[in-house]
């Protein structure tokens, strides 16, 4: 650790109160997002990430599906979803969703589904219900990692359940966790602006404790880089701790780049520089004490700034992902998945030891070309 650039920064004061493992205020994280001293900034936030997890950064072989793009919300910063009926609208059905993860199983033998859509108006509950048990069926040994939290609020609505009865019945399904989008930024204000018709954070919150509750674990997200102030980005963040500190449900963190290309928020398109994306990620490992990992999403950041972010505190790289469509819609100049090759040798090129792990953190070692069973 570079104790002479921590020592001369602006905010060195904050970053000694994290060293020492003292919990950061509101204060200081505005004061954090405010600063220019990116370099310092993410030299303390790489030192905390050092001593949660030494010199490892993980990495998980996984899947991902959108099984729709129909979607009541339609959102102002969503570029992927259609209303029923629109052109380019599809569903796929449960045996189209099955052969999706079939497609690459062999080549694969991935130990994750992530597995989110729109919120359709018509289809039923049991399409979910079915959804999930012809995934564990076929791959019974894979973690189903599926529906946000505002789809699992859509869920609870269209099945008549509240959303704790909700969850019950999709993890008797097969459900194992929940990814952790849908959080966007809490603050009234600017969901309003962007997200009008979603749920809000309170709601999003309290979709979280009733997983948490029952036993089922989340990630956790933040969409940065619109509308949203230092204030409002430090406010989310201390609201994801202050739950973490009550139910420790949350696997990670993973700070989401806002890419405004086709949506209607495209007037906001003010770049966001690769610093703006380590600075995120480093006042997010500050901040966040009570929260094992810092995720970077190489699809939205970049894959060379998703990299160098594992020197500012992040401890994990995602994973092979394989096709992403709700991103590219917006944008992104990304690959649609990396190999397993790929991403360790990225991270070894960061100077860390590449380690994957399942949806839960615990590492998979893999013999003879065979997958181990994990949950």
């Amino acid at each position: 650790m570079n104790t002479d650039l921590l020592e001369k920064s602006p905010v060195a004061d904050i970053l000694r109160k994290s060293l020492n493992g003292q919990r950061l205020t509101f204060e200081d994280g505005v004061r954090l997002f405010e600063s220019d001293d990116v370099n310092a900034i993410g030299c303390a936030a790489n030192e905390i990430r050092r001593r949660k997890h030494g010199e490892r950064a993980y990495y998980i072989v996984n899947r991902h599906i959108n099984y729709t793009d129909v979607c009541k919300n339609r959102c102002r910063f969503c570029a992927f979803s259609r209303s029923e009926g629109e052109e380019g609208a599809y569903v796929l059905s449960v045996p189209e969703i099955v052969e999706k993860a079939r497609e690459l199983w062999a080549e694969l033998q991935f130990s994750e589904l992530h597995i989110v859509g729109g919120l359709h108006p018509t289809l039923p509950f049991s399409y979910y219900l079915d959804m999930l048990s012809a995934l564990k069926a076929e791959f019974p040994g894979v973690h189903l990692q599926a529906f946000t939290a505002v789809e699992i609020a859509h869920l609870a609505d269209i099945a008549g359940l509240n959303v704790e009865a909700c969850l019950i019945k999709l993890r008797e399904a097969g459900l194992g966790s929940l990814p952790g989008g849908g959080a966007e930024v809490f603050a009234d204000r600017v969901r309003e602006a962007i997200c009008p018709e979603k749920i809000s954070g309170d709601d999003w919150l309290d979709v979280m404790r009733s997983a948490h509750q029952i036993g089922l674990k989340s990630n956790a997200t933040m969409l940065y880089g619109h509308l949203e102030t230092a204030e409002e980005k430090v406010e989310h963040l201390i609201r994801l701790r202050k739950l973490q500190d009550e139910t420790g449900g949350f696997l990670c963190f993973i700070p989401l780049r806002f890419h405004p290309e086709n949506t209607r928020l495209a007037h906001l398109a003010a770049p966001i520089s690769g610093l703006d994306d380590l600075k995120t990620v480093a006042i997010s490992r500050l901040m966040l004490d009570n929260f094992p990992h810092i995720k970077v999403f190489w699809i939205m950041l970049g894959v060379k700034v998703a990299q160098v972010a594992l020197s500012y505190g992040a401890s994990d790289f995602d994973g092979t992902v394989v096709e992403e469509k709700i991103t590219h819609r917006a944008g992104a100049a990304t690959p649609q998945g990396l190999t397993v090759e790929d991403i360790r040798r990225l991270i070894e090129e960061a100077g860390l030891a590449p380690v994957e792990r399942n949806t839960l953190y615990e590492e998979v070692r893999r013999a003879d070309n065979r997958m181990p069973a994990v949950s």
